[in-house]
């Protein structure tokens, strides 16, 4: 593994910028890929959890307008 990752990390810096930067990004892309179930799943059982507690009388819900006028006076 270790020779096959070196060799292409030196294939891949031997590439002009322009498309050492177009690997980066593909790459990147697909590492987001690879986690994106698993980030949805996660954040479906968050909403689901934050609805429940609201539903169950846990939470106090604030209006939005007064938060938002309460956040631009502290811009001030």
């Amino acid at each position: 593994m270790v020779n096959t990752y070196d060799d292409i990390f030196n294939t891949a810096l031997s590439l002009p910028p322009r498309l050492r930067a177009m690997l980066a990004e593909h790459l990147f892309k697909s590492l987001d890929a690879e986690n994106q179930a698993e980030i949805d799943a996660i954040w479906a059982e968050e909403a689901e959890k934050r609805f429940q507690a609201v539903e169950q009388g846990e939470v106090n819900l604030i209006p939005g307008e007064p938060v938002l006028r309460e956040l631009r006076s502290r811009s001030k």
